[in-house]
């Protein structure tokens, strides 16, 4: 993918087909993966209706219980200049809100910290350091704080809190004309004969909705806390421990257990938890705990952005699919939009495959 059409998919600004008729798009799913697609479509596109279609909204979506701290891993398989692409779409669009009148309202702000190792990794400068700010290795100084670890890592980056910002995405959406149905789509033949275009945004559900084995649940439990002190972020890589100050609570993680679906808290990991969490800040022992929360990750290799034909009688319907982000969603969420976008733009102006022949 060439800086060019990394620019492209930066912009909305398209013009209007004002010969076309209203397209209906459907967006399968209302996680921060769907509810960006939804609402990059919508405002891009203004001769397409869009409507989300999922059996959940906020507050009820693994997105809302997600820390939303923009420090994204390397996704095997994937050219990293199209990772590279993704989180820039995504840090840009979230640092203007930050720096605009509706960032209390989208939960969204800057968050400095660091990031710890026990071990000193092979790759100490991950993709993504130039495009977030101040990122450097820590003192010597600094890391007497830390004497249980080798390499520490400063950084600037940004937090979205999915419990405001699904609701403020909702309101955009709507705008422009955008509707929100309570929908649990289980077949896509049917869907297709009351839409043009559908956006398969549906992250774990996909396994059921297109057979997709490859997707399975990453599941994450964590502890809410009521600790203002606490200002900086930490996280350790390679143990899953995290500690995330946000605008009304502290997020203190968590799990990352592969294939488990259980949705119910489980006592000993909050154990655990709090344990390594204060083993950083001593402090958080004192801390008022709001709640406890689990969520399922749609896991995958790697996520899967690509475009396919569904026949439908007489007619091919395009179909996006967007879904498998991990625990990326939010860090990768407007980038992969804004490519889900560009599939969508692109086929309501190609021939489908049959009209080529």
């Amino acid at each position: 993918m060439s800086n060019t059409n990394c620019a492209l998919y930066s912009s909305l600004l398209l013009q209007e087909y004002s010969s076309m008729m209203k397209v209906k798009v459907a967006v399968i799913g209302a996680g921060i993966v769907g509810m960006s697609t939804a609402v990059c479509i919508a405002e891009a596109l203004p001769f397409c209706t869009v409507t989300v279609l999922a059996k959940e909204f906020s507050p009820d979506t693994t997105s809302d219980i997600a820390a939303g701290i923009l420090l994204p891993k390397e996704i095997p398989g994937i050219p990293l200049e199209r990772q590279l692409c993704w989180f820039k779409g995504t840090f840009d669009h979230l640092l203007a809100i930050s720096e605009s009148t509706q960032a209390s309202e989208a939960g969204v702000l800057l968050s400095s910290g660091y990031q710890l190792f026990k071990e000193v990794p092979s790759i100490t400068k991950p993709y993504w350091a130039d495009i977030v700010f101040g990122f450097r290795t820590m003192t010597d100084h600094e890391m007497k704080r830390f004497p249980n670890y080798k390499l520490g890592q400063a950084v600037i980056t940004l937090k979205c809190e999915g419990l405001r910002y699904l609701p403020w995405l909702e309101k955009r959406l709507t705008k422009t004309g955008g509707q929100m149905k309570r929908e649990k789509v289980t077949d896509l033949q049917k869907l297709a004969e009351s839409y043009d275009v559908i956006v398969n945004c549906s992250g774990l559900g996909s396994r059921y909705l297109v057979g997709d084995e490859q997707v399975h649940p990453i599941r994450g439990q964590i502890i809410k806390v009521h600790a203002p002190w606490v200002k900086n972020f930490i996280r350790v890589l390679g143990e899953n421990t995290y500690i995330y100050p946000g605008i009304d609570y502290v997020t203190l993680g968590g799990t990352q257990q592969v294939n488990d679906w259980r949705l119910e808290v489980d006592k000993d990991n909050s154990k655990d938890i709090m344990k390594s969490c204060s083993e950083l800040i001593p402090s958080l022992r004192t801390a008022q705990v709001l709640g406890e929360q689990v969520g399922l990750r749609p896991g995958r290799r790697n996520l899967r952005l690509e475009r396919e034909w569904l026949q439908v009688q007489a007619r091919q319907v395009p179909l996006v699919h967007n879904y498998g982000h991990g625990s990326w969603g939010i860090s990768l969420s407007w980038g992969t939009a804004l490519e889900a976008l560009d599939l969508v733009r692109k086929s309501l102006h190609e021939k489908p495959p049959h009209a080529r022949l």
